[in-house]
């Protein structure tokens, strides 16, 4: 059935060219029809000439700056106005709001964020029939996003790996998938951008790509391929995917890892200070022709791998803090399932806007690598 809902326009006014594409690519994933607008004047007609509905703002325009733009917006639209800057002293604040604007969000924002915060500004007029039609949406999205997660366990000697995973009011593209191989295991934790039916379709078309390339010898090789094959389906969609992919060797503890606009992994090793593994690369879909390298730790007797989704870093007012309170949480003792527990209760799910998913993979203490790795000849077929 075709749809004959109205398409809700949008108007993005920024100098930034790389901004005002990322910016566009997120009210898309909202269903908005996006005119862009590099400067103030031509953005009050772009509002004026497309009625729009949502704004986004930027303050430090060329000609006008947001503030004059808002006043002159005002005097004959009644859109919602978000503006975006990176002056974010409380003074800039009040007069934006009291200029007319409905919400300020500092640069650099999170994507997710600004998704969030447009869609709490058009929940208040949402009709009834709206209200229903969006929650039957959602809960055929969280069945979808439900049956990504790995059913089987993983039984690796001196090995214990967990997950959990906790979704949002809204329903979004975070999954985790593992699966036991002959020598280890290999795991993908990723999160499509976007929200609702979307974002759980998108996912699952991940996870069927990323175990199509198990066979693939080298990981920075199958995850390349497995990019290439992706890309057109997220172009359709103006749709991207952070990525963390990773490939375990069981009996020497070698884990290799490519890491595409994710950035939320840790080693935690049994001593020293942990250590975040950096992405490198950006997020798939985002440009064409990418290749991301690999790279490789050392998972010693007592070490962690720890992944989290953005929805434990938003719960965060740094990235230090981030790290800091993650490591606590792996280092607090337990289970990996108890650790995830834990990494989870970093972000309480009355005020989380986001899905909010963990991984630990613990490398158990005391035993001794050869043992280990003649243990695993044993239990080779072990699923």
């Amino acid at each position: 059935m075709v749809s004959t809902a109205s398409p809700r326009h949008a108007v993005v006014i920024e100098d930034d060219a790389d901004i005002r594409g990322l910016l566009v690519l997120v009210l898309e994933q909202l269903d908005f029809v996006v005119t862009e607008a590099p400067d103030g004047l031509s953005g009050v007609e772009a509002v004026r000439n497309t009625n729009a509905e949502l704004v986004t703002l930027d303050i430090n325009l060329p000609d006008i700056d947001g503030m004059e733009v808002c006043r002159r917006l005002r005097e004959f639209s009644d859109a919602y106005i978000m503006m975006l800057t990176a002056r974010a002293d409380e003074i800039d604040r009040l007069t934006g709001l009291d200029t007319g604007a409905d919400d300020y969000i500092n640069k650099p924002f999170s994507p997710k964020e600004l998704q969030a915060r447009i869609r709490a500004l058009f929940r208040r007029a949402r009709t009834p029939a709206e209200d229903t039609r969006q929650t039957d949406e959602l809960a055929r999205a969280a069945v979808v996003q439900t049956s990504l997660l790995p059913q089987e366990t993983v039984r690796l000697n001196d090995y214990d790996v967990a997950g959990a995973f906790r979704p949002s009011r809204s329903v979004g593209g975070d999954f985790y998938d593992w699966y036991q191989t002959s020598d280890g295991m290999h795991l993908t934790f990723a999160d499509a951008m976007g929200k609702g039916m979307g974002a759980a379709l998108i996912a699952a078309t991940v996870r069927a790509v990323m175990r199509s390339v198990a066979d693939t010898p080298a990981i920075a090789d199958a995850f390349g391929s497995a990019s290439a094959t992706l890309t057109s389906d997220l172009d359709q969609s103006g749709s991207f995917v952070t990525m963390f992919h990773a490939r375990l060797d069981s009996a020497s503890g070698r884990l290799s890892y490519v890491d595409a606009g994710h950035g939320l992994g840790l080693h935690v090793p049994a001593e020293g200070a942990a250590r975040r593994l950096v992405s490198a690369g950006p997020p798939v879909g985002i440009m064409d022709g990418q290749q991301w390298p690999a790279a490789e730790l050392q998972l010693e007797p007592g070490d962690s791998l720890v992944i989290v989704s953005d929805g434990v870093l938003d719960a965060h007012e740094s990235l230090e803090e981030f790290v800091r309170n993650v490591e606590k949480a792996a280092r607090s003792g337990g289970t990996s399932e108890d650790v995830c527990a834990a990494l989870l209760e970093l972000a309480p799910a009355d005020t989380a806007e986001d899905d909010v998913t963990a991984v630990v993979v613990h490398r158990r203490r005391g035993v001794h690598p050869t043992l280990d790795a003649g243990l695993e000849r044993n239990h080779s077929g072990v699923a």
